[in-house]
């Protein structure tokens, strides 16, 4: 979910992409904590002052990838940092996941603050040929005021942006 990345930008943050998928199926599937690109990606974590974590739900839970992931960063990868939690899927049975599925995890890895999150179905989200995503109008715009009060939480400082 890489849309409020601009919007970060724009308010004058540096963003990290990171895309979890793009990370190597033996670091994640191998839990090798020493593997180059689970070591990078600690170190990305350690760099950040905020982080947003964008997944699919999937049988009202946040994704496996993700899951790999947060279960190979240290236990308080998230300490002192401002979190943004935002989801997508497919009914609106799946909305609660991130205060009940996504939320306690990160909770538990010690951030100073998780702003308010973000649901939408994924019908909303339209992904053109050149791989630009567009957001339906009212989505969007509650995507804008939940980005909003990330960056205001966050300040000036750099945030990784986390899809898994």
């Amino acid at each position: 979910m890489r849309h409020p990345d601009d919007r970060l930008t724009a308010h004058g943050h540096q963003v990290i992409p990171l895309d979890v998928r793009t990370l190597p199926a033996e670091a994640l599937l191998g839990a090798d904590f020493r593997h180059p690109a689970i070591v990078e990606t600690t170190a990305l974590f350690e760099r950040a002052d905020g982080v947003v974590i964008g997944t699919p739900v999937y049988k009202a839970a946040y994704s496996g990838l993700l899951k790999a992931l947060l279960d190979l960063l240290p236990q308080y990868a998230l300490a002192g940092k401002t979190v943004l939690p935002l989801a997508t899927g497919g009914t609106t049975a799946h909305v609660l996941a991130i205060d009940y599925a996504l939320r306690p995890v990160l909770n538990s890895m010690g951030p100073a603050h998780i702003t308010p999150g973000w649901f939408t179905l994924d019908k909303d989200i339209t992904v053109g040929d050149d791989g630009t995503l567009t957001v339906a109008p009212g989505s969007a715009e509650a995507l804008a005021q939940v980005t909003d009060q990330f960056s205001l939480a966050l300040g000036g400082r750099p945030a990784l942006a986390a899809a898994g």
